[in-house]
């Protein structure tokens, strides 16, 4: 349910920048024109990103585009969590605690991050740096602990390289994404157990006969 604030409102003009209209246009042109209001989530998405998040105005200007009820796409946005429908900080923190992450220590990685930062999940620093958030899972299990910033993943996270990468975005640098001890994306942390030797060529095991 959506209730006016000062910083949420109708009132509140938004209209995407002339980069992102032609961006916009070019999303829409991939869509039969009875069909263009399947576009919804492409365009929420990139209102989200001029913005920093969806609010009210996005949802209306989105809907006045695509030419149909502002409950449509009120419906769509309210549906999907990746749709943030408050302010949130410049560096958005989604630390996955479903199963595979938890039993590798993401609730170790959650107390780092709240103690660190001084938030809880749900909310924002003083400063409007950070903003945490717990979610289920991140589609990275192998890899796990998994928090993601924006879009970036930092993967295979123990206390301190957290305090590192959060530490790096405070001063305005990009952290490494991806795993954080060294492994190459997903390859068996303790090295390979499979495919470990030159691929046997054709007719192996075949009869000779055949």
């Amino acid at each position: 349910m959506h209730r006016d604030t000062p910083e949420n409102n109708p009132s509140i003009p938004f209209e995407f920048t002339r980069e992102n209209m032609e961006r916009a246009n070019r999303i829409i042109a991939k869509y039969p024109p009875q069909y263009k209001k399947a576009a919804v989530i492409p365009l929420l998405d990139l209102g989200q990103r001029q913005l920093g998040w969806t609010s009210i105005s996005v949802m209306n200007t989105v809907a006045k585009l695509l030419e149909i009820p502002p409950m449509r796409v009120y419906e769509v946005a309210t549906f999907y969590t990746m749709f943030n429908r408050e302010p949130i900080g410049k560096y958005f923190l989604q630390l996955c605690t479903t199963t595979p992450c938890q039993l590798c220590g993401s609730s170790q990685i959650l107390e780092t991050i709240e103690k660190h930062l001084g938030i809880k999940v749900g909310q924002t620093t003083s400063d409007k740096l950070f903003t945490l958030a717990e979610v289920e899972c991140a589609g990275a299990c192998v890899n796990a602990p998994v928090l993601a910033v924006n879009d970036d993943y930092y993967e295979d996270l123990t206390p301190e390289t957290t305090i590192k990468i959060l530490e790096e975005l405070i001063i305005g640098k990009k952290p490494r994404s991806g795993p954080q001890t060294g492994r190459v994306t997903c390859e068996p942390k303790d090295g390979l157990t499979s495919l470990t030797s030159e691929p046997y060529g054709p007719g192996f095991r075949v009869r000779e006969d055949l």
